[in-house]
């Protein structure tokens, strides 16, 4: 900036500085230079008297050479001071007070500074600080009318007090050291001065440089002057070489310090400014600085097996600050979100580069071929990318449900916002008002400014209304955009009046208004249709920036990533701060949403504040856009992906898509299946097959049981043997393990009985509910009750409450009821007519399923697939057994 905007140099001679001491007391004892107080005028004339007597010691043809020859300019405008003292003691010339003659003196140098006799370096003026009265001798005596147009300026402005006398006082300044009127000023002069502060390096030094903002809108500078003061931040100042971005890690290897400038130099040519940056920081400081830190002396490319591996660890790892309660800084190491997987990625391109290279231009390259320390397997990327796929889907699913809360909360906050502050406006300064149903009170402030401020009786808090109006309209404006469009947080920033363009379509003639989208990530643009709403939003920000012309303002952003200023753009995301519009930049854009985020009180999974990033919407968008519907290479087109399988990376995957797509599948190939394939179908009754098979083996369809005999003792139970039923499945243990599991089932049968003793007047639904409580603590797991019930008649000489089981034919005879197994629910009509009530009938199926999950467990055999979702129902969503009756 100083090479494009030099500062004025010193001057060695003018007019007011050669004038001789009687010529310079006569002009500075008149006006414009005359005081109104006659003590002050006085004092004065004292102090030129002293201060020229003093500056004529030294040798030189005018004032200024004989104030550089004193050396009153380097030690400051206090110092300099007891300098002349010493000589006024010398010659009993001074004041038996020190004091009065060190004022004296000070107002005598204030009248030869205003009048443009000596002019003082700015380093003097500014050690220790800026004399205070100096703008206003300065607005009085040599430039009214300047002055007058600066203050002009700040009446408009909404920055303090305290800001705008800074300001003034700095341009005062510049005057006094350069000379001439505030017209004279140049940019090279505000350049000068605000590195001068930067310099200084203490907080105590004000280092804004809010003067050239003012000097800008008073119409000071040229048309080719940058119109924002922003070009004076340290981190604005553009782009840097190659030969900077490598000096700057401090390379001790000189030979590989000239290897890496020549290979960046050789990569700038396709790579933008960003990523060149980035391929530096990653060979110069984590590679071979790293390696230097660790093995001085280093000189060469090829690397011992366990120099590189050790190397590998410590990319894969950085370091990471945090504050203790006490305020002390501790630094620990934590593994990076890609496993350094980028930075493994640049070395291994620039080993292969040199090698490839090196077959081209030998001499330059081929000294420093070597074999590459990554290998190729090292380089997969499967596990990290499906990661942070699992991660963002995650992070999708959380946030798209509550957009429409953000939604509502941002656009209620805006109309609240702006009802408070058109009220505040209209209420005189300390009057009470009411607004969105809160109550307040305007104080008056002592100086007049733009900003609107209130405070709220209950908390005693001064508000910002101004301030809280612009966060709200913005924040509101920034989630409707990027939901509306789901564009990239750069892109948002750099969308301006010239991005709405509109289209005919050739049939109708219809015109359909888009938004073109600049080339940024992928450097291509693209044209988005705006909905209604969209227009809406976009109608509702043009309306708020345009100036009294009813023009967009132009204004100047400075691209972070390229380090770069763009041209005035009259971009729609721009705010006015003091006498200049400034675009909103991303860092805003993310305080914004974050500021939006914390008045919702929503939290994530862990309790904590939720937060949206600009690149979220993103996702939310291509997410919804496809769900309802958009092909994916139209979405593809639509928000600028150069592979599709991007941008079905970015869609999230929800379970109810899989649940809802694989339920489908299953109706369209049930009308294929045979009748028994559907599982939710009813069992067969025994067939005529089974019939058959009885007669072969010499029975008949009615199987009667073996007789005990008149010797079977009372109580004993009888065990009938009967056949496997057809539909139940064979058992697959052998004979010894089926009769210690028929013993093992019916120990734990008895168990069940003893401790299911309720008294009588206990209705059946309990005593069932507290035999499935038994057997559940019996069998180690939770029982859903599902079964057949057939009706049988108690055999024969069969005592009421005898329970008949086997392995081989698993059945349970409960209460005189005998009850099986198979698959399907309850409710399907196979319950016989019979004099039953209800509550019997499910008692005898609760203890039925009792039996058969106890013997399922004992015999440890995997349950059928509707079993064992029966089963998970109850264990896992902790159904009770009765709600599945």
């Amino acid at each position: 900036m100083l090479k494009s905007f030099p500062p004025r140099g010193p001057e060695q001679r003018w007019k007011a500085t050669g004038q001789s001491r009687e010529q310079a007391m006569e002009r500075l004892l008149a006006p414009p230079f005359v005081l109104t107080s006659s003590a002050s005028q006085s004092k004065r004339r004292t102090g030129l008297t002293k201060t020229l007597a003093w500056l004529e010691r030294f040798p030189g043809h005018t004032w200024q050479d004989r104030w550089n020859a004193s050396g009153a300019d380097p030690a400051g405008n206090i110092a300099w001071r007891h300098m002349a003292i010493t000589w006024l003691q010398s010659t009993g010339w001074s004041y038996q007070n020190p004091k009065t003659d060190f004022d004296i003196l000070g107002s005598g140098m204030l009248t030869l500074i205003s009048g443009d006799v000596i002019r003082p370096s700015l380093a003097w003026l500014l050690t220790p600080g800026t004399v205070q009265i100096l703008t206003a001798e300065m607005a009085r005596s040599r430039d009214p009318h300047g002055f007058a147009a600066l203050a002009a300026v700040c009446r408009t402005d909404p920055a303090n007090t305290h800001t705008k006398d800074g300001a003034l006082r700095r341009i005062a300044t510049i005057m006094a050291a350069k000379g001439g009127t505030v017209r004279d000023i140049t940019v090279g002069d505000c350049l000068e001065l605000a590195d001068l502060l930067l310099s200084m390096g203490s907080r105590k030094v004000d280092t804004s440089v809010y003067f050239y903002r003012l000097l800008h809108a008073t119409g000071v500078f040229p048309e080719a002057a940058p119109a924002t003061v922003r070009v004076f931040n340290p981190k604005n100042q553009g782009q840097i070489s190659i030969e900077q971005m490598i000096d700057r890690y401090g390379i001790a290897c000189r030979p590989i310090r000239d290897l890496l400038v020549d290979y960046l130099r050789e990569r700038a040519l396709s790579l933008d400014y960003t990523s060149l940056r980035a391929v530096a920081f990653g060979l110069g400081k984590l590679f071979w600085r790293d390696l230097e830190d660790h093995h001085p002396g280093i000189d060469s490319l090829r690397l011992a097996p366990d120099v590189a591996a050790a190397w590998k660890q410590r990319v894969a790892m950085k370091t990471a600050r945090s504050k203790t309660a006490d305020g002390d800084i501790v630094e620990t190491q934590v593994p990076r979100a890609d496993r350094g997987m980028n930075h493994l990625a640049a070395v291994r391109a620039f080993y292969l580069d040199v090698a490839q290279w090196a077959m081209d231009d030998p001499a330059r390259w081929g000294v420093w071929a070597a074999p590459c320390p990554i290998r190729e397997e090292e380089m997969s990327r499967k596990k990290e990318q499906s990661g942070r796929k699992s991660r963002m889907d995650q992070r999708t699913r959380e946030r798209l449900p509550v957009l429409p809360l953000l939604v509502r909360t941002v656009d209620a906050e805006r109309r609240q916002a702006a009802e408070r502050l058109e009220t505040a406006q209209n209420t005189t300064p300390g009057a009470d008002f009411t607004a969105a149903g809160q109550h307040w009170h305007r104080p008056v402030t002592k100086n007049p400014t733009a900003k609107v401020w209130a405070q709220a009786p209950a908390t005693g808090r001064r508000h910002d209304l101004t301030l809280e109006e612009h966060r709200a309209f913005w924040s509101w404006a920034t989630v409707e955009v990027l939901r509306h469009t789901g564009i990239r947080v750069e892109e948002l920033t750099e969308l301006s009046h010239h991005s709405l363009v509109q289209y005919r379509l050739p049939n109708t003639g219809e015109l359909i208004p888009l938004l073109h989208i600049a080339p940024s990530k992928t450097d291509a643009e693209r044209l988005l249709v705006i909905s209604p709403e969209l227009a809406d939003v976009l109608s509702t920000i043009i309306s708020r920036v345009r100036d009294a012309n009813g023009a967009v303002p132009l204004v100047v952003s400075y691209d972070t990533h390229e380090r770069v200023w763009n041209p005035p753009m009259p971009l729609l995301f721009q705010r006015h701060i003091g006498v200049e519009n400034r675009p909103i930049p991303a860092a805003g854009i993310r305080d914004l949403l974050n500021d939006a985020l914390s008045r919702t009180g929503l939290t994530d999974a862990s309790n904590r504040p939720l937060t949206f990033s600009p690149h979220d919407f993103r996702r939310l968008f291509i997410t919804d856009a496809i769900m309802n519907g958009m092909p994916p290479h139209i979405a593809q087109l639509v928000v600028g992906h150069r592979d599709i399988n991007t941008t079905m990376g970015y869609k999230a995957v929800y379970p109810e898509e899989v649940i809802n797509g694989h339920r489908a599948f299953i109706a369209r190939r049930r009308p294929t299946r045979p009748d028994r394939a559907d599982p939710r179908q009813p069992a067969r009754p025994n067939s005529g097959s089974r019939t058959r098979g009885l007669a072969r083996r010499g029975r008949g369809s009615q199987r009667q049981p073996r007789r005990s005999g008149a010797e079977a003792r009372p109580g004993r139970r009888a065990v009938h043997c009967r056949s496997r039923p057809a539909d139940l499945p064979r058992s697959r243990l052998p004979h010894g393990r089926r009769k210690r599991a028929a013993k093992g089932l019916n120990r734990v049968i008895v168990k069940i009985r003893e401790r299911a003793r309720p008294s009588p007047s206990t209705s059946l639904m309990a005593r069932t509910c507290e035999v499935i409580g038994i057997a559940e603590q019996l069998a180690g797991c939770r029982i859903g009750p599902s079964a057949r019930i057939h009706h049988r008649e108690p055999a024969n000489g069969a005592v009421d409450g005898v329970c008949h089981h086997g392995i081989g034919d698993a059945g349970v005879v409960v209460d005189g009821w005998f009850a099986r197994r198979v698959a399907g629910p309850v409710d399907e009509g196979f319950l016989p007519s019979g004099d039953i009530d209800a509550e019997r009938i499910r008692a005898v199926q609760a203890r039925s399923l009792v039996a058969w999950v106890v013997l399922r467990h004992d015999r440890r055999e995997r349950l059928s697939r509707f079993r064992r979702d029966t089963v998970r129902r109850v264990v896992e969503e902790r159904i009770p057994p009765t709600d599945l009756w």
